[in-house]
Protein backbone atom coordinates (compact mmCIF):
# COMPACT_ATOMS: atom_id res chain seq x y z
CA UNK A 1 0.00 0.00 0.00
CA UNK A 2 2.85 2.35 0.84
CA UNK A 3 4.44 1.60 -2.53
CA UNK A 4 1.15 2.41 -4.28
CA UNK A 5 0.96 5.77 -2.53
CA UNK A 6 4.58 6.47 -3.40
CA UNK A 7 4.13 5.70 -7.08
CA UNK A 8 0.67 7.16 -7.54
CA UNK A 9 0.44 9.90 -4.96
CA UNK A 10 -1.64 12.11 -7.27
CA UNK A 11 -5.30 11.27 -6.46
CA UNK A 12 -6.40 12.20 -9.96
CA UNK A 13 -4.06 9.61 -11.51
CA UNK A 14 -5.41 6.96 -9.14
CA UNK A 15 -8.90 8.00 -10.22
CA UNK A 16 -7.96 7.51 -13.88
CA UNK A 17 -6.54 4.03 -13.22
CA UNK A 18 -9.65 2.94 -11.36
CA UNK A 19 -11.95 4.20 -14.11
CA UNK A 20 -9.87 2.40 -16.74
CA UNK A 21 -10.53 -0.86 -14.93
CA UNK A 22 -14.26 -0.35 -14.33
CA UNK A 23 -15.79 1.67 -17.16
CA UNK A 24 -16.31 1.41 -20.90
CA UNK A 25 -13.56 1.72 -23.45
CA UNK A 26 -14.99 5.04 -24.66
CA UNK A 27 -14.48 6.76 -21.32
CA UNK A 28 -11.00 5.29 -21.12
CA UNK A 29 -10.13 6.91 -24.44
CA UNK A 30 -11.67 10.21 -23.36
CA UNK A 31 -9.79 10.25 -20.07
CA UNK A 32 -6.55 9.44 -21.86
CA UNK A 33 -7.24 12.49 -23.96
CA UNK A 34 -7.71 14.50 -20.76
CA UNK A 35 -4.44 13.07 -19.51
CA UNK A 36 -2.80 14.18 -22.74
CA UNK A 37 -4.06 17.69 -21.97
CA UNK A 38 -2.11 17.48 -18.72
CA UNK A 39 -5.37 17.72 -16.77
CA UNK A 40 -3.94 15.46 -14.08
CA UNK A 41 -1.56 18.14 -12.87
CA UNK A 42 -3.75 21.13 -13.66
CA UNK A 43 -6.87 19.92 -11.88
CA UNK A 44 -5.07 18.46 -8.89
CA UNK A 45 -3.40 21.83 -8.37
CA UNK A 46 -6.90 23.21 -7.83
CA UNK A 47 -7.55 20.51 -5.15
CA UNK A 48 -10.10 18.71 -7.28
CA UNK A 49 -11.21 16.23 -4.65
CA UNK A 50 -10.97 18.66 -1.72
CA UNK A 51 -13.95 20.62 -3.04
CA UNK A 52 -12.30 24.06 -3.07
CA UNK A 53 -12.94 26.42 -6.01
CA UNK A 54 -13.31 23.66 -8.57
CA UNK A 55 -16.81 22.43 -9.29
CA UNK A 56 -17.10 18.93 -10.74
CA UNK A 57 -20.44 18.01 -12.26
CA UNK A 58 -20.36 14.27 -12.95
CA UNK A 59 -24.08 13.84 -13.52
CA UNK A 60 -24.84 16.85 -15.70
CA UNK A 61 -27.64 15.46 -17.85
CA UNK A 62 -29.19 13.26 -15.19
CA UNK A 63 -29.50 16.26 -12.88
CA UNK A 64 -31.42 18.10 -15.58
CA UNK A 65 -34.09 15.41 -15.34
CA UNK A 66 -33.92 15.39 -11.51
CA UNK A 67 -32.98 11.75 -11.50
CA UNK A 68 -30.00 9.61 -10.77
CA UNK A 69 -27.54 8.01 -13.16
CA UNK A 70 -30.00 5.20 -13.77
CA UNK A 71 -32.62 7.68 -15.01
CA UNK A 72 -30.83 7.88 -18.38
CA UNK A 73 -29.35 4.41 -18.89
CA UNK A 74 -28.23 5.09 -22.49
CA UNK A 75 -26.24 8.20 -21.68
CA UNK A 76 -22.52 7.64 -22.43
CA UNK A 77 -20.35 7.98 -19.35
CA UNK A 78 -18.01 10.51 -20.96
CA UNK A 79 -20.92 12.94 -21.41
CA UNK A 80 -21.38 13.02 -17.64
CA UNK A 81 -17.92 14.45 -16.92
CA UNK A 82 -17.59 18.25 -16.76
CA UNK A 83 -14.90 20.33 -15.06
CA UNK A 84 -14.96 23.99 -14.09
CA UNK A 85 -11.54 25.62 -13.80
CA UNK A 86 -11.62 29.38 -13.25
CA UNK A 87 -13.66 30.96 -16.02
CA UNK A 88 -13.50 27.80 -18.16
CA UNK A 89 -15.82 24.81 -18.35
CA UNK A 90 -14.16 21.74 -19.88
CA UNK A 91 -16.14 18.65 -20.82
CA UNK A 92 -15.67 15.35 -22.65
CA UNK A 93 -17.49 15.02 -25.97
CA UNK A 94 -18.16 12.03 -28.15
CA UNK A 95 -15.36 10.79 -30.36
CA UNK A 96 -12.30 11.79 -28.27
CA UNK A 97 -13.14 15.47 -28.42
CA UNK A 98 -12.91 18.08 -25.69
CA UNK A 99 -15.22 21.09 -25.48
CA UNK A 100 -14.21 24.29 -23.71
CA UNK A 101 -16.59 27.10 -22.84
CA UNK A 102 -14.94 30.41 -21.95
CA UNK A 103 -16.86 32.83 -19.75
CA UNK A 104 -15.84 36.50 -19.92
CA UNK A 105 -16.75 39.43 -17.71
CA UNK A 106 -16.12 43.11 -17.12
CA UNK A 107 -16.39 44.98 -13.82
CA UNK A 108 -17.97 41.91 -12.27
CA UNK A 109 -20.69 41.64 -14.91
CA UNK A 110 -20.82 38.65 -17.30
CA UNK A 111 -20.17 39.25 -20.98
CA UNK A 112 -20.02 36.88 -23.96
CA UNK A 113 -19.49 33.15 -23.94
CA UNK A 114 -17.01 31.62 -26.38
CA UNK A 115 -16.56 27.97 -27.33
CA UNK A 116 -13.73 25.84 -28.66
CA UNK A 117 -13.65 22.14 -29.53
CA UNK A 118 -10.38 20.20 -29.59
CA UNK A 119 -9.97 16.82 -31.24
CA UNK A 120 -7.41 14.05 -31.36
CA UNK A 121 -8.31 11.04 -33.47
CA UNK A 122 -5.95 8.86 -31.47
CA UNK A 123 -3.85 9.18 -28.37
CA UNK A 124 -0.69 9.39 -30.48
CA UNK A 125 -1.93 12.03 -32.93
CA UNK A 126 -1.59 15.73 -32.28
CA UNK A 127 -4.54 17.72 -30.99
CA UNK A 128 -6.20 20.17 -33.36
CA UNK A 129 -8.81 22.92 -33.07
CA UNK A 130 -11.88 21.39 -34.70
CA UNK A 131 -14.20 24.40 -34.40
CA UNK A 132 -14.61 27.55 -32.34
CA UNK A 133 -16.57 30.79 -31.92
CA UNK A 134 -13.55 32.96 -31.14
CA UNK A 135 -13.50 36.25 -33.11
CA UNK A 136 -11.56 35.87 -36.36
CA UNK A 137 -9.28 38.84 -35.65
CA UNK A 138 -7.78 37.24 -32.54
CA UNK A 139 -4.66 35.10 -33.17
CA UNK A 140 -6.15 31.70 -32.42
CA UNK A 141 -4.18 30.03 -35.22
CA UNK A 142 -0.89 31.35 -33.86
CA UNK A 143 -1.79 30.07 -30.40
CA UNK A 144 -2.59 26.66 -31.88
CA UNK A 145 0.82 26.51 -33.55
CA UNK A 146 2.73 27.78 -30.50
CA UNK A 147 1.07 25.76 -27.74
CA UNK A 148 -1.36 23.06 -28.80
CA UNK A 149 1.11 20.51 -30.13
CA UNK A 150 3.36 20.68 -27.06
CA UNK A 151 1.13 21.72 -24.16
CA UNK A 152 -2.61 21.70 -24.72
CA UNK A 153 -3.41 22.96 -21.23
CA UNK A 154 -1.25 26.02 -21.87
CA UNK A 155 -3.20 26.58 -25.09
CA UNK A 156 -6.53 26.41 -23.24
CA UNK A 157 -5.34 28.88 -20.59
CA UNK A 158 -3.77 31.18 -23.20
CA UNK A 159 -7.02 31.41 -25.18
CA UNK A 160 -8.88 32.25 -21.96
CA UNK A 161 -6.51 35.13 -21.20
CA UNK A 162 -6.67 36.26 -24.84
CA UNK A 163 -10.46 36.45 -24.82
CA UNK A 164 -10.69 38.20 -21.45
CA UNK A 165 -8.11 40.81 -22.47
CA UNK A 166 -10.06 41.54 -25.66
CA UNK A 167 -13.28 41.97 -23.66
CA UNK A 168 -11.50 44.26 -21.17
CA UNK A 169 -10.18 46.57 -23.90
CA UNK A 170 -13.50 46.64 -25.76
CA UNK A 171 -15.58 47.31 -22.68
CA UNK A 172 -13.25 50.08 -21.51
CA UNK A 173 -13.86 51.89 -24.80
CA UNK A 174 -17.59 51.31 -24.57
CA UNK A 175 -17.58 52.63 -21.01
CA UNK A 176 -15.92 55.95 -21.85
CA UNK A 177 -18.28 56.39 -24.80
CA UNK A 178 -21.25 56.03 -22.48
CA UNK A 179 -19.87 58.28 -19.74
CA UNK A 180 -17.99 60.91 -21.74
CA UNK A 181 -19.47 60.65 -25.22
CA UNK A 182 -20.18 64.39 -25.38
CA UNK A 183 -16.48 65.17 -24.84
CA UNK A 184 -15.07 62.62 -27.30
CA UNK A 185 -14.62 63.30 -31.00
CA UNK A 186 -13.19 61.17 -33.80
CA UNK A 187 -13.00 57.89 -31.91
CA UNK A 188 -11.16 55.20 -33.90
CA UNK A 189 -10.07 51.70 -32.92
CA UNK A 190 -8.99 48.40 -34.46
CA UNK A 191 -11.20 45.33 -34.31
CA UNK A 192 -9.20 43.75 -31.42
CA UNK A 193 -9.06 47.17 -29.70
CA UNK A 194 -5.27 47.03 -29.54
CA UNK A 195 -5.02 50.42 -31.28
CA UNK A 196 -7.24 53.23 -30.00
CA UNK A 197 -7.31 56.91 -30.92
CA UNK A 198 -9.68 59.71 -30.02
CA UNK A 199 -9.89 63.47 -29.66
CA UNK A 200 -11.06 65.45 -26.64
CA UNK A 201 -12.90 68.54 -27.71
CA UNK A 202 -12.37 71.74 -25.71
CA UNK A 203 -13.46 75.29 -26.48
CA UNK A 204 -9.86 76.51 -26.65
CA UNK A 205 -7.78 73.36 -27.16
CA UNK A 206 -7.91 70.05 -28.97
CA UNK A 207 -6.36 67.07 -27.19
CA UNK A 208 -5.41 63.98 -29.21
CA UNK A 209 -4.95 60.60 -27.51
CA UNK A 210 -3.25 57.59 -29.11
CA UNK A 211 -2.94 54.17 -27.43
CA UNK A 212 -1.06 51.10 -28.61
CA UNK A 213 -1.02 47.74 -26.82
CA UNK A 214 2.08 45.57 -26.97
CA UNK A 215 0.12 42.39 -27.73
CA UNK A 216 -3.37 40.93 -27.68
CA UNK A 217 -3.02 39.87 -24.04
CA UNK A 218 -2.48 43.39 -22.69
CA UNK A 219 -5.16 45.43 -20.92
CA UNK A 220 -2.96 48.50 -20.36
CA UNK A 221 -1.29 50.29 -23.29
CA UNK A 222 2.46 50.09 -23.81
CA UNK A 223 2.67 53.16 -26.07
CA UNK A 224 0.78 56.32 -25.15
CA UNK A 225 0.84 59.81 -26.64
CA UNK A 226 -1.34 62.72 -25.56
CA UNK A 227 -0.94 66.13 -27.20
CA UNK A 228 -2.79 69.39 -26.70
CA UNK A 229 -3.26 71.75 -29.64
CA UNK A 230 -4.19 75.38 -29.16
CA UNK A 231 -7.15 76.38 -31.29
CA UNK A 232 -6.20 80.05 -31.06
CA UNK A 233 -4.35 81.27 -34.12
CA UNK A 234 -1.37 83.02 -32.56
CA UNK A 235 1.55 83.24 -34.93
CA UNK A 236 3.94 84.80 -32.45
CA UNK A 237 3.34 82.20 -29.77
CA UNK A 238 3.79 79.37 -32.27
CA UNK A 239 7.29 80.38 -33.28
CA UNK A 240 6.39 82.80 -36.06
CA UNK A 241 4.95 80.12 -38.30
CA UNK A 242 1.72 81.88 -38.97
CA UNK A 243 -1.34 79.90 -38.01
CA UNK A 244 0.42 76.54 -37.62
CA UNK A 245 0.00 75.49 -33.96
CA UNK A 246 2.70 73.65 -32.01
CA UNK A 247 1.36 70.80 -29.84
CA UNK A 248 2.24 70.40 -26.18
CA UNK A 249 2.65 67.01 -24.55
CA UNK A 250 0.43 66.22 -21.57
CA UNK A 251 2.74 64.05 -19.49
CA UNK A 252 0.31 63.64 -16.60
CA UNK A 253 -2.29 62.26 -19.00
CA UNK A 254 0.15 59.76 -20.52
CA UNK A 255 1.17 58.55 -17.06
CA UNK A 256 -2.46 58.05 -16.07
CA UNK A 257 -3.23 56.03 -19.21
CA UNK A 258 -0.24 53.74 -18.62
CA UNK A 259 -1.19 52.97 -15.02
CA UNK A 260 -4.99 53.01 -14.93
CA UNK A 261 -7.84 51.52 -16.87
CA UNK A 262 -9.16 53.75 -19.64
CA UNK A 263 -12.26 54.98 -17.74
CA UNK A 264 -10.23 55.77 -14.61
CA UNK A 265 -7.51 57.53 -16.60
CA UNK A 266 -10.10 59.47 -18.60
CA UNK A 267 -11.68 60.84 -15.40
CA UNK A 268 -8.22 61.83 -14.12
CA UNK A 269 -7.37 63.58 -17.39
CA UNK A 270 -10.61 65.54 -17.55
CA UNK A 271 -10.30 66.61 -13.90
CA UNK A 272 -6.78 68.02 -14.25
CA UNK A 273 -7.01 69.27 -17.82
CA UNK A 274 -8.16 72.90 -17.23
CA UNK A 275 -5.30 73.65 -14.86
CA UNK A 276 -2.77 71.86 -17.03
CA UNK A 277 -3.84 73.70 -20.18
CA UNK A 278 -3.69 77.08 -18.43
CA UNK A 279 -0.05 76.39 -17.55
CA UNK A 280 0.80 75.32 -21.09
CA UNK A 281 -1.16 78.05 -22.87
CA UNK A 282 -1.18 81.04 -20.49
CA UNK A 283 -2.44 83.38 -23.20
CA UNK A 284 -5.79 81.60 -23.04
CA UNK A 285 -6.50 82.75 -19.48
CA UNK A 286 -8.02 85.94 -20.70
CA UNK A 287 -10.07 84.22 -23.42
Amino acid sequence: MAARILLFGDPYRIFILEIQMKLFSEIVRALKFLYKLDMAYHLSSYVLFAGSDVHVEAERKSMQLQGGATAIPNLPVYEKITYRVGNKIICCLEGARIGIRYETSFAGEPCELFHCVLESKSFLEKIIVLEHTIPFFLPIREAEIDFLSSNAMKFIDHVGVLLQAYIDRREQVRFIKELYGNQIRELHFSLPYHMIEFVLADSECKVTVSLRYSDFLATLPSEVSVFAWSTQQNGKKNGGRGSQPIPARLQYAEDALRLMSLPEAFAEIVLKMPQSLRKIFPEQKSA
